[in-house]
């Protein structure tokens, strides 16, 4: 009876352990799921660009040798009463840059952005210089904030009279909260269409089948509200019942849930740095590939020429440049390659046949010239 007992509970623990198993397949099957908030873009929240040309001072002459930055200098000492002229400063502790920040759709007038600062001219470094005040307009001519303060490169360099070590880049720096917000800019994001307010949901990544599937996980909560508009806008309509001062939390509603994306097939080339990326659902129809090279070594070296008689004038010695030729054609060979239907399938078939980088850009350019790559192909 016992024996019977064990047999049965030795079954249910086998069949619950197949359960499990089933359960974690399943998951890792449905695992390419993303929030909504990770894959969309609230239309009219963005941040604005501002730049300005400033002064950095302070540095150990490793600043400009040009006379714009002394030029730029004397304008803003004759503004506290100081007439100089440019042949009255000289050394390299000024420079002159170009700095942008960004003004979120939320940064309040009194609040600090961060700045980042590149010298213009032939400064060498701008380690351990200070940003004079400098004004910082947007693309409306207007001044939204200030910025000043000390430059952080991330970085040192150290030189002697011979040689110089460098670590990272000397003439790019960053201020962290180095601008005061003096005007904000008020960001829009529900729009009023005949009597409705709408929020548009702009996709990062265009596609009908993910915005389709964003448009139905929204309406499960909030029933005929959300809309395609196209494969890279869903509008979403705020209910009645939802006031003011609820606008986010149903924001927060409509952007939590998890939905899966729908990666296109593509195949994207970067011939410059030999980088080549290919998408989940890339696939190749059967076919066969011919891989094949052909050689050519050319080498020149110095021999010495000798006279051919001994102990006579007949010649002289001299040396002369004598170049080899060799020739080497590997053999090609033809390799099925059988209809690929995951990444993994198709960089293991591409690999089989030794294929380098340079190679695997020519076989994918000739795949899809052939008909035989079923994706894009993006060449950049």
């Amino acid at each position: 009876m016992k024996s019977i007992i064990r047999a049965k509970e030795k079954k249910s623990i086998m069949a619950l352990m197949t359960c499990v198993f089933l359960v974690c397949v399943f998951m890792a099957g449905t695992g390419q799921c993303e929030r909504i908030k990770d894959i969309v873009d609230i239309q009219g929240l963005r941040s604005n660009s501002l730049t300005g040309v400033g002064l950095i001072v302070g540095l150990a002459s490793t600043g400009d040798s040009g006379v714009l930055s002394r030029q730029m200098l004397t304008n803003m000492l004759r503004e506290s009463s100081l007439v100089l002229t440019t042949n009255d400063l000289t050394g390299g502790n000024i420079a002159v840059v170009w700095v942008t920040a960004e003004l979120g759709p939320f940064t309040r007038e009194g609040s600090r952005i961060d700045v980042d600062v590149s010298a213009i001219g032939d400064a060498k470094s701008l380690q351990g210089g200070k940003l004079l005040p400098t004004p910082l307009k947007g693309l409306d001519g207007q001044v939204y904030a200030i910025a000043d303060g000390g430059v952080s490169i991330g970085g040192w360099t150290a030189a002697g009279d011979k040689a110089s070590i460098t670590k990272n880049h000397q003439t790019v720096g960053r201020i962290p909260g180095g601008a005061v917000v003096e005007q904000e800019e008020i960001a829009i994001f529900i729009e009023n269409i005949g009597g409705h307010r709408l929020i548009k949901l702009n996709l990062r990544n265009s596609d009908f089948s993910t915005a389709e599937q964003i448009s139905k996980a929204i309406n499960r909560d909030y029933a005929n509200s959300a809309v395609v508009i196209d494969a890279g806008t869903v509008a979403v309509k705020v209910p009645s019942k939802i006031s003011q001062e609820e606008i986010a939390g149903f924001i927060v509603d409509i952007t939590k849930h998890e939905v899966k994306v729908d990666v296109p097939a593509v195949v994207v080339i970067n011939e410059r740095t030999g980088t080549i990326v290919i998408g989940e659902n890339v696939s190749i129809s059967a076919v066969a590939i011919s891989q094949g090279s052909l050689v050519v070594k050319i080498k020149e070296m110095p021999i010495v020429s000798q006279p051919t008689a001994p102990f006579s004038d007949a010649g002289q010695t001299a040396v002369i440049q004598d170049t080899l030729i060799g020739v080497e054609e590997n053999e090609g060979y033809l390799i099925p390659m059988s209809r690929s239907v995951t990444v993994s399938e198709l960089a293991k078939s591409l690999n089989g046949i030794g294929a380098t980088p340079t190679d695997l850009i020519a076989i994918f350019n000739a795949l899809k010239k052939a008909g035989a790559l079923q994706a894009k192909l993006v060449i950049m």
